[in-house]
């Protein structure tokens, strides 16, 4: 076995084929995975530093047949999808930058065929791509080919003036893992695979905060802390969901507590080491080059305030609030529901920001209510959520730490990644958008919380609690009345969808009601609750239990009573 960095171009050389067992798995990678490679090619040009885009075993394969020009063969062992995903990406850029020329030259043998051969289930969709001349969708029909919607993706996606073939193809780097032919390549695979453990960033930076010699500072600065008790371990090392992966807190933590540091004017980062350092992936790394560049290797700047944020990041940062109660007043506790029920986790720095330094409780409910306002008014008519990392960072940078600063500067992002949607926006996104599940819910639970009064006989729940319903069904056609034409049947689709139609209920409906006409699904149908039952003494469906009949103008008349509540409650 013999293991060795490499780049794409010692991999494939014009001579040797790379092949995919023909019986090997199909290619599965989906679009978080090509979006992430596509952020990630787009870094290695701005920075121009070396990205490590994983390991690829080969084994010595087989000898050429007759009328074949490659000299030697490879057979994967491990790196089908990568390799077959940088492939398409290469082949979409060189042709989009005009350098067909160039991909051709090194990824074909003798300018012939490409130098990687698929297996039995990508092979057809494979060469076509290959053997295409243009960056224009080709066309998929169901069930439709993975590998198709990858070159589809990066054809859509892909801005070809951010990018370089060359400082891509120079600075990703591989493991490259060659082995004998008579080596156990199963073995090896598992070995790599699933015997080895990843070392997180908390642990990385354990190791370089502390050694054998500064024992006793690691128990007052990091075991305090982390490793007090089974209670805090288990805090720490809860995972959730920021963006396309699962992370634990104290990883969360740390990179929040970074930026602290980053968007510090005082230590005058550039702009390059900035862009380097707003990766997670590389946030140990980052740590050891802040403190060896700017601080003079000084760990103790680090170190100084980390058990203090550390402690106001446990106090603040609760993802169990989800599952409790959540108060009508601007607080701590619908933040949570924000950034954890929600998954909006690109708040945590600057939340973290303010929870340390604005000592005044009152003034700190009012700067989370803002946040609250902010999000959820974007939210609802379906804004982008892509410059959120840039401007919450933005927000330490410029030390804001009272809530009217904080509107101000809300107000004045005029561009449509940071604007404050208008009322009328407002109501336009009651009344037409289609959010996701989890987005609709968490709407309707905020207004609920805030809405429902105290002396209700019924408790409200912890966000997590509740799941959504559409009242009337999305298959509607089986028990309600028709339309009238083809084109209400369409508008009539589109409606149901909207935030009029949904409703948060603590205990799904039984699916055989669940399509029933109105007066079934509210009633409900032998032992089968129904919605009277079921969204008892919920306020946001009371007045939709009261209608005899559930129709378009029901729907968008309780749109425009949502939305009335959402101008009070998220007013800004």
């Amino acid at each position: 076995m013999d293991a060795h960095k490499a780049l794409i171009t010692d991999i494939f050389n014009n001579a040797t084929l790379v092949e995919v067992p023909f019986f090997q798995r199909s290619y599965v990678w989906k679009e978080d995975l090509w979006s992430r490679l596509l952020e990630d090619m787009e870094y290695v040009v701005k920075t121009r530093k070396p990205h490590f885009l994983g390991s690829i075993i080969l084994k010595m394969g087989r000898a050429p047949r007759p009328g074949e020009q490659f000299s030697s063969c490879r057979t994967i062992v491990d790196g089908q999808q990568r390799l077959t995903t940088f492939l398409i990406f290469l082949k979409v850029l060189c042709m989009k930058q005009g350098q067909t020329v160039m991909f051709d030259y090194q990824f074909r043998i003798m300018g012939q065929m490409v130098a990687l051969r698929h297996g039995r289930n990508d092979v057809d969709a494979f060469e076509k791509i290959m053997a295409t001349e243009a960056p224009q969708e080709l066309p998929n029909p169901e069930p439709g080919s993975r590998v198709i919607e990858a070159f589809n993706y990066f054809v859509k996606n892909m801005d070809e003036a951010k990018l370089d073939i060359m400082a891509i193809m120079m600075n990703t780097q591989f493991v490259r893992i060659d082995l004998d032919v008579d080596e156990d390549e199963q073995q090896i695979f598992d070995t790599i695979n699933s015997l080895g453990v990843n070392l997180t960033t908390s642990e990385l930076l354990k190791n370089y905060f502390f050694s054998r010699e500064t024992v006793s500072e690691y128990v007052s600065k990091w075991e305090s802390v982390f490793e007090k008790d089974d209670e805090a371990k288990v805090y720490w090392n809860s995972e959730i969901e920021t963006g396309r992966i699962k992370r634990a807190l104290i990883d969360i933590f740390f990179d929040a507590y970074f930026q602290l540091f980053v968007q510090d004017k005082k230590y005058n980062i550039t702009n390059e080491d900035k862009i380097s350092y707003a990766r997670v992936d590389k946030l140990a790394l980052s740590y050891q080059h802040f403190i060896n560049t700017y601080c003079g290797g000084n760990k103790n700047i680090i170190l100084g305030q980390m058990k203090d944020y550390a402690f106001c990041f446990m106090q603040t940062f609760r993802p169990d609030l989800c599952g409790m109660n959540t108060p009508a007043g601007c607080g701590i506790e619908r933040l949570n529901v924000v950034v954890f029920g929600l998954k909006t986790s690109t708040l945590i720095p600057y939340v973290l920001y303010i929870a340390k330094n604005v000592f005044d409780e009152e003034e700190r409910n009012r700067m989370y209510g803002v946040l609250e306002s902010y999000i959820m008014r974007r939210m609802v008519v379906h804004a982008s959520t892509k410059n959120y990392n840039n401007l919450f960072t933005s927000l330490i940078l410029n030390s804001v730490l009272d809530a009217d600063s904080l509107r101000t500067r809300l107000k004045s992002g005029n561009d449509v990644t940071t604007y404050i949607p208008d009322d009328d926006e407002l109501r336009s996104g009651f009344e037409k958008s289609k959010l996701v599940n989890l987005q609709s819910r968490g709407v309707i639970y905020l207004i609920e919380s805030r809405i429902r009064p105290e002396n209700s006989s019924t408790a409200l729940l912890g966000f997590n609690n509740y799941s959504l319903e559409h009242m009337m069904p999305k298959k509607w056609r089986n028990n309600w009345n028709p339309c009238e034409s083809e084109e209400d049947e369409k508008k009539r689709d589109t409606l149901l969808l909207t935030l009029g139609n949904l409703a948060i209920i603590p205990q799904a409906l039984n699916a055989s009601i669940r399509d029933e006409n109105w007066k079934i699904k509210k009633a409900g149908k032998g032992n089968k609750l129904g919605l009277d039952i079921c969204a008892a003494g919920l306020i946001t469906v009371h007045n939709a239990l009261q209608k005899e009949e559930w129709t378009e103008i029901d729907i968008k008349e309780r749109s425009a009573w949502l939305c009335d509540h959402a101008r009070t409650i998220w007013a800004l």
